[in-house]
This record gives structure tokens, sequence and C-alpha cells, in this order.
């Protein structure tokens, strides 16, 4: 089918954008970097397709603006008119036809791109300066190896909240990671780099010190730096955000940021073809003597609005100012009912 044609060009020209802007910050980055040449090419290659899966609901929309474009420019439309194809019912062929897309990429090559975005990450760790600070979370708590002035320290926590570590076990080592003390407290202030160990209980050989009041540690650690370690979910697909989210809940960590990204990615059958749908209107409810470059000028800029009103409000719920629901839906509600408001009296276009 010519939609699908044109779909799949615009997808590769849009890749090759992204693999060549890729190359240029995978080359800077490994500027000072001794490693092979290949890997700048190799990290952009294993990089690129989730690049790609955020734009794709805007390559649905120039897609679509090309192949209506074709069909008015060569009169087809008035042909498929003839043998009693309606606007309204290629408008229905083509949403269909975007949903059937949408399945398949959530479930098919979302899962795909997430798993060679977190082969990106893992490698790309290996290369950065800080790969021997690390942070995680598991079952158990939240787990963090950290190593200042010498020291090296595991930090285990039992749940987060706001600024703040509670239930806390630090092992603290030399250099060649003998035990030097344990330090346990119910809860740390990390709101900066240096940790605030609120009433610690300090273990060296066997002997073990309370304090009343706090000690001070140092760490490559803040509340800022650990949110942002784990803001990175596109790297992981469906199955490991299910999994993430229940080991969040374990741990206190807001689940929001997780639950948004499953709820785009439910939505994202729908918004592609409500995307379809717009950019159907945008073909039909402006002059045919229009050129293509006016059609997607028009329909780039309508949809770099649309993409701002998203990501104001995915950040809206990501920061606890908006539910979690309304982030996702509003933006969705607003192109759906302009679609629809497009759409009256479509077959008389």
């Amino acid at each position: 089918m010519n939609f699908l044609r044109k779909f799949i060009n615009i997808s590769l020209i849009f890749l090759t954008l992204i693999f060549i802007l890729g190359i240029l910050e995978e080359i800077n980055f490994f500027r000072d970097v001794s490693a092979n040449f290949i890997f700048p090419y190799f990290l952009t290659l294993l990089n690129a397709p989730i690049t790609l899966f955020e734009i794709f609901p805007f390559i649905f929309l120039i897609s679509t603006q090309f192949f209506l474009y074709d069909l008015i420019k060569n009169e087809e439309l008035n042909l498929l008119k003839k043998v009693g194809l309606s606007n309204l019912k290629i408008v229905k062929i083509l949403f269909l036809l975007s949903i059937f897309i949408g399945i398949f990429n959530v479930i098919i090559y979302y899962n795909i791109a997430s798993k060679l975005k977190f082969y990106y990450s893992d490698i790309k760790n290996n290369f950065s300066n800080d790969n021997k600070y690390l942070a995680m979370v598991t079952e158990s708590g939240l787990w963090i190896k950290d190593e200042v002035n010498d020291k090296k320290y595991i930090i285990k926590s039992k749940f987060i909240n706001d600024k703040f570590l509670f239930e806390n076990i630090i092992n603290e080592f030399d250099s060649d990671f003998k035990l030097i003390k344990t330090i346990q407290s119910k809860k740390i202030d990390i709101s900066d780099y240096n940790w605030i160990v609120h009433n610690p209980n300090i273990t060296i050989e066997n002997n073990t010190e309370s304090i009343d009041g706090f000690i001070e540690i140092s760490s490559n650690f803040n509340s800022e730096k650990i949110n942002n370690l784990f803001s990175n979910i596109s790297s992981f697909d469906m199955f490991k955000l299910y999994e993430l989210k229940e080991d969040y809940k374990k741990f206190g960590y807001s689940t929001d940021e997780i639950t948004i990204q499953l709820l785009k990615l439910f939505t994202t059958p729908l918004f592609y073809g409500t995307f379809t749908i717009f950019s159907i209107i945008i073909m039909f409810n402006f002059s045919k003597n229009k050129s293509l470059l006016f059609h997607i000028i028009s329909g780039v800029l309508l949809s770099v609005i649309i993409y701002y009103i998203n990501f104001i409000f995915n950040s809206l719920g990501n920061n606890g100012k908006i539910p979690v629901y309304p982030s996702i839906f509003f933006p969705l509600f607003i192109i759906f009912v302009l679609s629809a408001i497009g759409l009256v009296n479509i077959n008389e276009k």
C-alpha cells in the first residue's frame, strides 16, 4: 500500500537524520576516551531505534500528508469517490491501519528498541568517569556503591521519602576493600553531597558507639542525582517496567514516572491513529492549490505545538503537580476534539 511505503520511507529518512546527529554526539563523547573508533557508530545504532520510536507520531502525520497530497495531485481522490470510497471511509482505513502499526510498535518494536537502549546505556557507562559510582533499586531497597577519598562505601537503604533515606546500613572500606567500620542510621539527609547521618550507631572491630546527634559523610550522590539515575526508563521493556514498578513500591520510591511511561505505551496506537486523522484534517481543510511544502510546514508547526503541550503535561505528572492520568489523557483529548471538529462535513471536502 502506498501509505505504508510512504511511512517506511519517511521513517528511514528520520532514522538517517537521527544516526547522523547521534554520531556527532558520540564522537564528541569518545573524543577524550581511549576506545576503538567503531564504538561511536555502534552505540549510535543501538540508541537510534528508541529515538525513532519517540517521533513516530509525527512520522505518521507527515506520511499521511504525503499520501493524501499524491492522491489530490493525481486526482485519484475523485476516482476513489466515484467507486464509492468517501473521504470518511479513507479516514477509517488510515485510522485502523495506524492503530494496527501502533500495536505492532508497542508489542514488538518498543521492546526490541528498549533492549538496545539498555545495552547502549550499559556499554557507555563502562566508558564513563562515573562507572565506579553505582545505584540500583532491588526488592530489598536501594543499593549504592560509592568511592570518596580512597574510601569505598556500600550503602543499603530500605526506602526513600523526599530527600531522606531510611533504615540505612553503610559499610566503609579502605582502598584494599578491608572493612573499616559499619554505620547504622534510621535517617539520612541526602539533599546535598555532604550527607547528614542522624543518630548513627558506629561499629569498629565489634565495638559499637551510639552518637546522639549527627555525623557528615561526603558522597558522589545527592537526592537529585539519584532521581536522575532512575529517570531513563526508556531502556526498560514493558515486562521490566512492571517489575521495576513493584520494586519501587516496596522501596517507597515514586512510581509516577513508570506509570506515565506505561500509559504512554498503552495509548500509543490511539495516539498514532489520532495523529493520522489530524493530518487528514489539515490536508482536507486547506486549499488544494497550496503546495506540499505549505502542508508539511503547517503540519510540523502544529506537531511542535502538540509535542510541547504533551511534554508540559507529562512533566507536570512526573513532578506530581497534576494527577498521572490527566497528564496523559488530556493532551490526547485535545487532539481528539480538534480532529472530531475537523471531521464534520469531511465528505464535502
